[in-house]
């Protein structure tokens, strides 16, 4: 199916914005308690310093009470411990924040595509696109590349041969996923990303580097998101696997042969080599480095630009970064840090002498 003329001219998605909802008709879809005037009217969400008077925002954090009480907001979400810090009408939930998402995304809901394929797309002949989905100018699909129903594929993107795409799924402007990758149900991949290239397979011969075919594919699960320009290498041999729910990113890379569990989140400029695996429900903060062949259990926390080099076999937080200071006390301290170990002897022969004094007395 050809995108018609009238279509390519607006080049918009179809899907009409929502009206305004009432407090009322919010929590009759997403739940939580009403207090104050049911009936007031939501156009918009807002942060509690911005938000105006048709917009809610909410809290999350008792700290930012004082921001609770200037606020202008028509409404706001908070839980039931925070019910009585404000008069305005309000919803209270258990978990105002993730409350506060639900609502932004019933009032800012995703763009409907116009199906078709843009007569500026190359689409190979064995290719399988549905009538319900969209692919724009400038987009090439290889052989068996398979589209699920109501797929978007954007501007500039190139589909290797053999990729699937499963329903739902949009890629933005400019991804590239190479030949034979899997995508699952519902994904969002935003510009720049490359899914598939080559992992960093090479072994040394006599001086030199000698390629290893890289012939594994990236499998990647359902409601899976992927940041701008983030990387995902394709297995050595076996499948480099992406899990079901794990939100990536920008510009993170993903070495071949990873393995990250379910619900896992990873902040951006993250680095995760080689054949590291990642448990579910994790959560790996900003610049962090997951080096080579290491296992993270499941609900680990890895702190911003901490460098994991031993695997974590257990829940917790792991936090492994040198504080910033100005640089002459840092420069000091570093000092401290590189005779760590040499401090450590001396301490422990002055415990032996110590020990050998009282025994001696």
């Amino acid at each position: 199916m050809r995108l018609t003329r009238n279509q390519r001219k607006a080049n918009l998605p179809r899907g009409d914005m929502p009206g305004p909802l009432t407090l009322a008709q919010i929590v009759s879809r997403l739940g939580g308690r009403v207090v104050g005037e049911a009936a007031t009217l939501i156009r918009q969400v807002g942060t509690l310093e911005r938000a105006g008077s048709d917009q809610i925002s909410f809290l999350a954090n008792p700290r930012y009470r004082a921001k609770l009480e200037a606020t202008q907001a028509a409404a706001v979400v908070l839980a039931p411990g925070a019910e009585a810090f404000t008069g305005r009408p309000r919803i209270v939930c258990d978990n105002p924040y993730a409350y506060f998402a639900r609502v932004s995304q019933l009032l800012n809901p995703a763009p409907i595509p116009a199906p078709g394929v843009d007569p500026a797309a190359t689409v190979a002949s064995r290719a399988r696109v549905p009538a319900s989905a969209r692919v724009e100018a400038g987009a090439t699909l290889e052989d068996d590349v398979e589209l699920g129903e109501r797929v978007w594929i954007g501007a500039g993107c190139h589909l290797g041969r053999g990729t699937r795409i499963g329903e739902d799924s949009r890629l933005f402007p400019s991804v590239v996923i190479y030949h034979g990758c899997r995508i699952g149900a519902r994904a969002v991949i935003h510009s720049g990303a490359v899914i598939g290239a080559d992992g960093f397979g090479i072994a040394p011969e006599a001086g030199r580097w000698i390629k290893i075919p890289q012939i594994g594919g990236v499998v990647i699960g359902d409601d899976v998101e992927v940041g701008a320009n983030t990387t995902i290498d394709r297995g050595a041999i076996e499948d480099t696997v992406i899990e079901d729910g794990v939100k990536l990113d920008n510009q993170i890379q993903i070495g071949h042969n990873v393995h990250i569990g379910a619900h896992t989140a990873i902040a951006a400029c993250a680095g995760i080599a080689g054949s590291a695996a990642i448990g579910k429900h994790c959560a790996i903060g900003g610049g962090a480095l997951i080096a080579g062949h290491m296992s993270i259990a499941d609900h680990v926390t890895v702190s911003a630009a901490t460098v994991v080099t031993h695997p974590l076999r257990a829940a917790g937080t792991y936090t492994g970064f040198f504080p910033m200071d100005n640089h002459a006390s840092w420069a000091r301290n570093a000092v401290l840090v590189r005779h760590l170990a040499e401090l450590s002897d001396r301490i422990r022969e002055l415990e032996k002498h110590i020990q050998g004094k009282k025994d001696n007395a």
